[in-house]
């Protein structure tokens, strides 16, 4: 056996448990999604007729491409539709069990509060929080690892970005209280 044949395993103490319940199946899910594709599909076809969607003396209108995208997407949908709800009566294969979506949710959750908090604190302070938080309840590093590594990698992006670059981000009261 030669040493690319070889495999190392290692056992995930974090991973979920193989008897957790399902949550949904893998058929709802696909017929959800193609639902939520037909109704974009259908309101940018809606939006791009209504902004012009055929030729005029100049050639086409603002809406003439983006109206066949919608179209092909509307298509792609139904299909898929038609496809999900044929193999629903097959047997329904798990999407996500509770312990895997209790992981998703733990990544999910502080992402979409950090889009929140900044709007209202600032990138810099939500970088902060987001990556002390996900390092220390998530990846259960020491406190002061922690702390250290979210200030120095905010501090960096904002030398990058603010000072070398002069890119507009989105700045909060602590940036104010220092002028920035």
């Amino acid at each position: 056996m030669s040493q690319t044949d070889l495999e190392i395993v290692v056992d995930d103490p974090t991973a979920p448990e193989d008897d957790s319940p399902s949550v949904v199946s893998s058929g709802t899910v696909e017929i959800v999604v193609c639902l939520l594709l037909l109704a974009l599909a259908a309101t940018l076809g809606y939006d791009n007729w209504r902004t012009g969607a055929s030729w005029d003396s100049t050639g086409p209108e603002p809406g003439y491409f983006p109206f066949y995208l919608s179209v092909i997407l509307g298509g792609g949908s139904l299909y898929g539709l038609i496809v999900a709800l044929l193999a629903r009566r097959a047997a329904s294969e798990t999407f996500v069990t509770r312990a895997q979506a209790r992981r998703v949710l733990a990544v999910f959750v502080p992402t979409l509060l950090f889009c929140l908090v900044m709007q209202f604190l600032g990138l810099y302070v939500a970088s902060f929080l987001l990556i002390s938080g996900f390092m220390r309840l998530v990846g259960k590093i020491a406190l002061w690892k922690s702390l250290l590594t979210a200030f120095l990698f905010t501090a960096i992006m904002f030398v990058t970005f603010d000072v070398a670059f002069d890119v507009i981000m989105p700045k909060g009261p602590l940036e104010a209280a220092f002028g920035r």
